[in-house]
């Protein structure tokens, strides 16, 4: 979406009857913390202290980061889905959250389509294929060719994970049989596939895009039907004939289902006022997110096209969160 059409649509985002119905929101020199369920210094932690120190900014509140990692993600969401709904506590969620729907069905302590709305989109990061530089596959075509070919592996930063779920899907798609290796991370995995310990990893690209820079690893693709810009000579899997490999691991803002409806509206068309700043644009591009800002109700369709494309996908791989 363009800047201007994110402008264009903040209007939408409060009809007259409910804009700025709680006057009181948020409170002046308040605090509002916002939970991320996984550790620092990953895509999802970088966005959300990026929004954060924006919306503190603009609204004149202390943003706390909370990092609550574990169970992938679940246990910072679970958090946040019994919090008060007063519009102070905030969810960072992302692609896992959506696939945990299925993951954690029957086992979670808490619904996420239930106890949790939706906010705000705000960006999202493709995934990039990648193997060492001294791999003899050489292009995507190749990396195809080894795998109906023969055994091979890949990492992944845990069981559900956007690098699992890509692999999962190409393994659906090709008919092939690739090994998942998952690892407590993005960054183990990196460390593995550079020593030659595996043969690919479907990596988010934040994790990747370093070591593809200084030459340790070969991107084969980019798992989109656009090139990016922080890699443009790299194809995309649309390009080496599979545009069905097309996945963007996504990041997002969700709040306690109790909150207001004004409170929602009010917090989302801030933060698409956020995302449309071209500071910010070009500050999430440098991290490898391109900015896709969507509201409360384009965010919450999108959200449950999600949820219904990678409970497909899971149940076809037989994925467990275990």
């Amino acid at each position: 979406m363009q800047r201007r059409d994110l402008l264009k649509a903040l209007p939408l985002l409060l009809p007259s009857s409910m804009a700025w119905a709680q006057a009181d929101y948020p409170k002046a020199g308040g605090t509002i913390r916002y939970v991320v369920p996984f550790p620092p210094g990953g895509l999802t932690d970088v966005m959300a202290r990026l929004v954060g120190q924006q919306l503190g900014t603009r609204w004149g509140v202390n943003v706390v980061i909370d990092n609550k990692p574990g169970n992938g993600g679940q246990i910072g969401a679970a958090e946040v889905a019994k919090a008060p709904g007063d519009g102070q506590t905030l969810l960072a969620i992302t692609l896992t959250h959506a696939a945990n729907v299925t993951l954690f069905k029957g086992k979670a302590s808490f619904d996420f389509q239930k106890d949790l709305r939706p906010v705000a989109l705000l960006a999202g990061s493709p995934i990039l294929v990648v193997v060492p530089a001294a791999s003899p596959i050489k292009d995507f075509a190749g990396l195809i060719a080894a795998a109906r070919a023969g055994k091979l592996n890949a990492g992944s930063s845990g069981n559900g994970t956007p690098p699992h779920l890509t692999l999962a899907l190409f393994n659906d798609l090709m008919k092939t049989e690739v090994q998942h290796v998952p690892y407590k991370g993005g960054a183990p995995s990196m460390t593995d596939l550079i020593g030659g310990q595996l043969d690919v990893v479907f990596s988010n690209m934040p994790e990747s895009i370093a070591h593809v820079k200084s030459g340790k690893l070969r991107a084969l693709a980019i798992a989109s039907g656009a090139r990016h810009p922080l890699v443009p000579d790299v194809p995309t899997t649309a390009e080496a004939g599979l545009p069905q490999l097309a996945v963007e691991n996504w990041t997002a803002i969700m709040v306690p289902s109790a909150t207001p409806e004004a409170s929602v509206a009010k917090l989302g068309a801030e933060v698409l006022k956020i995302m449309a700043a071209p500071d910010i644009e070009e500050r999430a591009r440098t991290q490898g997110f391109r900015v896709d800002a969507r509201g409360p109700q384009a965010f919450g369709a999108y959200l449950n096209s999600e949820v219904e494309r990678w409970s497909k996908v899971i149940a076809a791989a037989k994925i467990s969160a275990d």
